[in-house]
This record gives C-alpha cells, structure tokens and sequence, in this order.
C-alpha cells in the first residue's frame, strides 16, 4: 500500500503492483511488440523487394515502423486507456499519476522514450534496479513521468469486504424514504467507499464520508436523524435501495410467472371476479339482479344464463372498470 494525496489534501492508501506482476505484464508487452515487429519488417521487406527501392529508403522505413511499435505501442495504449496495456490489462495493473489520478498524454510519452533507454537499449536492468530500490516500485520512466503502476484487481479477501451493519432504527427511518432521485452513480461510489473502509486512514473516512453523505442527501430525502454518522447513513440509504430493488424484481418474477392467472390453470385471470368476490354494494346471493353496461335492457339474474348464452351466441362482457357495470363470473 501507498499513501497518495489527491487534489483536495485527502490521503488515499491504494494497492502498489508487485514487482513480479510488472515483469510478467511487461514480458507480454514485449511479446506483442516483437511480433508486431516481424510482422511490419517482414510486410516492409517484401514491399521494399518487389518495388525495386534503394538500401536508404527502406532503412528509413524500417526505423519509422520500429519507433512506432517501440515507443507508439506503449504511448498509444496508454494514453487511450487511461493507463492501460494489453500486458496490464491481463494482469490487472494500471498507471496513473502520483496523486492518484489518471495518465496523461504527455506522463505516457516520457514513459515510452524513457522505456528505449532503460529497457530496450540497456535490457531493462535500470529499470530492474530503480523498481527494487523504490517504495512505490517506480523505474526511471516513472520517476521521470510522476506516475506509479497500482493493482487494480485485489485479492479476494480484499474483495470480500461486507457492509457496515444496520442499525433497527435507521431501518425504520429508511423505509419512507424517497429514492427516486439516487443515481446509479452516486450509490455505486458510495458502495465502493463503504466497501474500501477498512483500507482508508481516519482522515480520508471522515472526509470522503462527508462528501459522499451530502451528495446523497441531495439526492434522497427525508434527512437523516440528527448526529446520524455518515458511514451508517450511507449504509442505510444503500440497504433499503437494496432491499426494493429485491422486492421489485420479485414482484416483477410473481407477475411472469405461469402460475398465477394463466389460462386453463384453474385460477381467475386479471379482471375478473373469482369465488366470494364482494362488489361495491356488497355480495350478490343468487336470483338477485344486476345492472348491464351498455344500452338499458332487462335484468338478468345473478347466475342466470343469458338468452344469447342459451342460444350458443358469445356473450357480451363490459370491462371489468367500465362505468355502470361489472362483469359476472363464467
């Protein structure tokens, strides 16, 4: 771990790569490299070959396409990932600037020109040397560059971090919150700081925890019980957004599931009135009539086939919500 400081003077811990992670991401960046290099010697040989074109030109063209595997690989990757190589990328690693923020352009290319001396030109020992000798694991590039490689993919019993507990009353008081406003954003950061905790200093807690808590009070009402601690407001917004969300994807399994209200299955559909279904002026004993939708004509007896069912023709049935009428059960 190193302690970084950022921008606003709050000191972060973040996981240091080890120096056989960035060996192992490096020997596959090199790989690729060295591959792409036969490749684009090989393609510029036979172009050189069959145009007939003199030894200086294709020297040129073969140094071009080696500064641009050599220093463009590194420096374009990077610059566009933020910090990243394919190397990187298998082994979980990333550089970024020494106050915890992403690579800039400029930060990759003295880390590209830096790496032609201290890896290319002198086989790497340089920067096997200044990796050893550094807290942070830094080579020259790095030192030169103000950047440093973190682990970005921990272990798993750093993963494995569970949530601060609940207390009985913020759970109460989280049940009449009002969510509707909590972006998917600002609950997932709050989620990772809850989560990194136990990898953060007092100081950075505090001051995370403040920032965090009043971004989501902007979000999320009613506020919170006075002295409720920032760290436990969080984690209880976040359970209770947690506990809809399971509640809501039940009902939304309940209501697709063929089980309830599928046809042929013996069970009433939507709409439709089932046993000891009670209507608006109460239940309805048979021979007693009620009202039809549609125009007025005779009543017919609760019960009481209709002289269109006896005569085999489809019944007409008012919706179930239609002013002036319900419709009876089959």
């Amino acid at each position: 771990m190193a302690e970084v400081v950022t921008g606003e003077a709050v000191i972060l811990d973040v996981p240091c790569a080890r120096f056989p992670s960035r060996l192992l991401a490096l020997a596959l960046d090199l790989l690729i490299q060295g591959i792409l290099l036969f490749a684009l010697f090989l393609i510029v040989g036979l172009a050189v070959t069959n145009d007939g074109t003199t030894s200086a030109t294709a020297g040129a063209i073969a140094l071009t396409v080696t500064i641009a595997i050599i220093v463009g690989y590194p420096v374009l990757w990077e610059t566009l990932t933020r910090g990243g190589t394919p190397g990187k990328f298998a082994l979980g690693l990333r550089v970024v600037s020494d106050d915890g923020g992403p690579e800039r352009f400029r930060q990759a290319l003295v880390r590209g020109l830096a790496a032609v001396v201290e890896i290319w030109l002198l086989l790497g020992c340089p920067a096997l040397i200044c990796s050893l000798l550094s807290e942070r694991g830094k080579r020259l590039g790095d030192v030169f560059a103000g950047t440093f490689v973190i682990q970005r993919r921990l272990p798993a019993r750093h993963n494995a971090a569970t949530l601060p507990a609940v207390s009985p009353e913020l759970a109460l008081w989280g049940a009449s919150l009002e969510m509707s406003g909590l972006t998917d954003q600002t609950a997932e950061t709050a989620r990772r700081y809850l989560a990194r905790l136990p990898e953060l200093t007092p100081a950075a807690q505090a001051e995370l925890g403040e920032r965090l808590a009043g971004a989501v009070r902007a979000q999320v009402s009613p506020l919170p019980p006075p002295g409720t601690p920032a760290v436990a407001y969080l984690s209880a917004v976040l359970a209770e957004r947690r506990n809809r969300e399971h509640a809501r994807l039940a009902v939304s399994a309940a209501r697709g599931s063929p089980e309830r209200g599928a046809p042929g299955r013996g069970l009433p559909g939507p709409g439709s009135p089932g046993p000891g279904w009670v209507g608006p002026a109460g239940p309805r004993p048979a021979g007693e009539s009620y009202p039809r939708a549609g125009p007025p004509g005779p009543a017919v007896a609760w019960g009481e086939p209709t002289e269109a069912a006896r005569e085999g023709e489809p019944e007409h049935i008012p919706p179930a919500n239609g002013a002036g009428g319900f419709a009876p059960p089959a």
